[in-house]
């Protein structure tokens, strides 16, 4: 028998890990695009999965941006069909029309189709493709845009969102790994042209920016850049806890904050307790901003019998008798 490839054994075991311990009995479903990446773990979980107990699915989303798209879907899925997936989904989804550029838009329509198909096959959990160039490129990213730590944390290996568990197993798994797995087991990935368009600010880094740095760095800063990332992912969950009991030490009455006992917090804690109470009173998340929350904190550390702070959403915070609260 040949031996099994190293980066088919290394896809392998991130997928066996991802799904140890997972709760329920019910299907992991796979996104897959048709590339490289997401195709090597779908081969993986259609290998893993029945051999754990636990039946697998795939969905593939048909964004409508290019020629050919829904043939690739199509295609996309009648492989699932033949590699032992069950179920299996080709989903259409409108982009045009959606806030933000086109990256967000993309994403978003597809987020909502992925999550709506774990929701309809009461899905254990959802499998994500991203690798560890994935999760480099989003830090430097994240670093660009003069993200905070959340920001530097990057992409978790584990997330809820809409209360279906999003997992992504390959974040310790390299591109090239997952390119090499596809050839030793006979797959032929798509390559997507938006991954090489210039327009695209992912695209840039990956084509021009992380060459640059690995070429004058090496290899291993990939690594840190990633490393990087669950260090502080670790930090900032710890800060999160520190910041959701400070709230309940902070609040002064219905809906308003003590003034006194915020001021008492260090500032990494405060922010956090502030951007928390802020998207309480109902501040939209993507829209409150950095700029937001300082204003809110001018309120404790900057009181100069100052006016009214205005939040996203139509929301107005005024500092009262030593508290902070929402006015008209």
């Amino acid at each position: 028998m040949a031996a099994l490839a190293p980066p088919v054994a290394a896809v392998r075991a991130a997928v066996r890990r991802a799904l140890t311990g997972l709760p329920g009995d019910g299907p992991v479903l796979v996104a897959c695009s048709g590339g490289a990446d997401s195709l090597a773990l779908a081969a993986a979980v259609a290998f893993v999965a029945p051999r754990a107990g636990r039946p697998a699915g795939l969905v593939t989303v048909d964004h409508g941006l290019q020629a050919g798209s829904a043939g690739r879907a199509a295609a996309v899925a009648r492989w699932a069909v033949g590699a032992g997936l069950d179920p299996v989904e080709a989903v259409a989804v409108t982009v045009a029309g959606r806030p933000g550029g086109p990256e967000a838009a993309a994403r978003d329509a597809r987020y909502e189709a992925l999550t709506a198909a774990a929701r309809r096959h009461r899905a254990a959990a959802l499998l994500l493709g991203h690798t560890r160039d994935d999760q480099a490129e989003t830090v430097l990213l994240a670093l660009a845009r003069g993200a905070g730590p959340r920001g530097l944390a990057g992409m978790p290996p584990r997330r809820d969102l809409d209360g279906v568990p999003l997992l992504r197993p390959l974040l310790d798994v390299t591109r090239g790994q997952t390119r090499t797995a596809c050839a030793a087991l006979g797959l032929t990935p798509w390559e997507d042209p938006h991954n090489a368009d210039p327009s695209y600010a992912r695209a840039r880094v990956r084509a021009d920016v992380l060459p640059v740095l690995v070429g004058a760095l090496g290899e291993g800063v990939l690594d840190n850049l990633a490393r990087t990332a669950r260090l502080v992912a670790a930090d900032t969950a710890a800060l999160d806890e520190l910041a959701a009991a400070a709230l309940t030490e902070a609040r002064a009455g219905a809906s308003a904050l003590s003034a006194g006992a915020l001021a008492a917090l260090p500032v990494a804690v405060r922010t956090r307790v502030l951007h928390a109470w802020a998207r309480e009173l109902g501040a939209p998340p993507a829209a409150l901003s950095h700029r937001h929350v300082a204003a809110l904190d001018a309120l404790v550390t900057d009181w100069h019998g100052q006016g009214a702070t205005s939040l996203p959403g139509g929301l107005r915070v005024a500092r009262r008798d030593g508290r902070l609260r929402p006015v008209d």
